[in-house]
């Protein structure tokens, strides 16, 4: 496979996972606040720092009101984080690959980018979005079949599952910084009511709630914290991702287990190793946000070192926002 299009391939993935992600965690958050109203303080700030794009956000728009932090996050293309310029760059990079995923994966993501696109002008979605994020991960959720579905399982399957995971391992280590770190400042509101409905939404985020439920019970901080970082079988969970990703980057140039052939294959292997042996309870105890701020540096070297190894590049895929 020429390395041009596998980069395109694990991109179209990763976009398409970042669009989702940011719809997740925008609906919980907005239907937490008709559930708190004025109890949570600061409600709609900690989302642009999960996104990574604070000082933009306050750069361009000041502010963090309901209406601003949605628009910033569904529909502004100069944020190239936002869902509409996520799911730009995940059509543009199937469109160059149009030859090698199924047809009915590309029209399904013209389709969704359109409707997307269409959604900006309607202003109730600012005000009552939560019929919008609905259908936007409803389409994730289908487009994500079709490629499961009508894609043979060769390297161009490979790299999109690695990339897809790749994203989602990042994202719900960004949820769970956010909550711990920046969502409950006052100590005073650790343990009580306020808390315990907050690690629901967080869960909810990482489309977590009903797994947890069925595999831990009663909402514990510590648990939650376990759950999302170490469960081998819930599939947003960071050691799930890592492993599955693993597996992957393996299966593309045959590479055995616990060997590795380039800098990518070393590198998820040894992060994968570090989450197999890490314990909660340590991680707490020297502190979670030190923790998963480590994670995201070695993560987002994984990356690189997927680009350089298989793509002959350092950069991110770059994509140009707004296509018609």
């Amino acid at each position: 496979m020429l390395s041009r299009v596998a980069d395109c391939v694990y991109w179209m993935s990763r976009y398409l996972e970042r669009a989702e992600n940011i719809a997740r965690f925008v609906d919980v958050n907005y239907n937490l606040s008709l559930d708190l109203g004025n109890r949570l303080r600061e409600q709609w700030e900690p989302l642009v720092y999960t996104s990574g794009d604070h000082e933009d956000f306050v750069e361009r728009y000041g502010h963090s009101s309901q209406r601003n932090v949605i628009n910033f996050l569904t529909f502004d293309v100069k944020n190239m984080n936002s869902v509409l310029a996520c799911l730009s760059a995940a059509r543009e990079n199937a469109r160059t690959v149009r030859d090698i995923i199924s047809s009915a994966v590309f029209e399904e993501l013209n389709k969704f980018y359109h409707q997307v696109k269409n959604a900006a002008h309607d202003p109730r979605v600012l005000e009552e979005p939560h019929d919008f994020f609905h259908q936007v991960k409803r389409n994730s959720h289908l487009i994500l079949g079709m490629l499961d579905a009508t894609i043979s399982r060769d390297e161009a399957w490979y790299f999109a599952h690695v990339g897809r995971l790749i994203e989602r391992a990042d994202k719900t280590s960004r949820i769970l910084d956010v909550k711990y770190y920046i969502l409950l400042p006052q100590v005073a509101d650790v343990g009580t009511p306020l808390d315990s409905i907050q690690w629901a939404a967080l869960l909810k985020s990482a489309g977590a709630l009903e797994m947890y439920r069925k595999s831990r019970g009663r909402i514990t901080p510590r648990d939650v914290v376990d759950f999302l970082l170490f469960d081998r079988e819930f599939p947003r969970a960071i050691r799930f991702c890592l492993s599955e990703a693993e597996e992957s980057l393996l299966a593309i140039l045959g590479t055995a287990h616990s060997m590795y052939r380039n800098e990518a294959e070393r590198r998820i292997g040894q992060l994968s190793a570090e989450i197999d042996y890490a314990q909660v309870d340590d991680i707490i105890r020297t502190g979670l946000h030190e923790y998963l701020d480590s994670f995201q540096t070695k993560l987002n070297a994984v990356g690189g070192a997927i680009s350089e190894s298989f793509f002959g590049h350092t950069s991110e895929n770059a994509t140009p926002v707004g296509a018609s």
